[in-house]
């Protein structure tokens, strides 16, 4: 058996509810714990990867979670046309080791939207990331997005839709009656539940 030292990387892709959006799965983490989200060019300095897809002609913005990246295409593309080639690229990509994330990049970026608990937090804020994190995280990544959390301010909890939730037509209905009706249940001072996308 001949080793290369450089591990298999397995591709497969999962539709999301949003049609302009593919997840595309890696048997390897990319971005373990994290998501990170580009919505245009611009913002994609902090990863070489999502630079390097903004490069293709019909991607129009790129999300990065733990193991899978969600591509959003315009919409005169189909994706069966263009999921051979971008699935050869991220494989040849991952399995050549290069960066996917660069963390110093991250961190001189404006303060992201977190789930994570602050010291400086109030009870009801705290309450309000548990459920994000315990019960609203891993629904929205199965469908190749991430929900974070943006503001409260006097019973609206304001939202950032981020990957497959940005611009889905099914979001604004897991917002309100998913999301809003949990968090009314499970936090009273919660009056509504606001989104916005990146």
């Amino acid at each position: 058996m001949i080793r290369t030292g450089n591990p298999v990387i397995s591709i497969y892709t999962e539709m999301t509810p949003n049609p302009e959006t593919m997840k595309f799965v890696a048997n390897k983490l990319l971005y373990p714990g994290k998501s990170i989200d580009f919505p245009d060019i611009e913002t994609a300095k902090p990863s070489a990867l999502a630079q390097e897809f903004f490069g293709f002609p019909f991607i129009k913005a790129v999300f990065i979670a733990s193991n899978f990246v969600t591509l959003t295409k315009t919409i005169e593309t189909e994706w069966q046309d263009v999921i051979p080639s971008i699935r050869s690229f991220l494989k040849e990509y991952l399995e050549e080791g290069k960066a996917i994330i660069n963390e110093d990049e991250v961190a001189a970026l404006k303060p992201e939207a977190s789930n994570s608990v602050a010291a400086d937090d109030d009870d009801v804020v705290k309450r309000i990331k548990e459920i994000l994190d315990n019960y609203v995280k891993p629904a929205v990544e199965m469908d190749g997005g991430a929900i974070q959390f943006k503001s409260y301010d006097d019973g609206v909890v304001n939202l950032m839709l981020q990957g497959s939730c940005s611009g889905c037509p099914s979001s604004m209905i897991t917002l309100k009656a998913g999301i809003e009706g949990m968090m009314k249940r499970m936090v009273p001072e919660v009056k509504e539940v606001v989104a916005e996308a990146e």
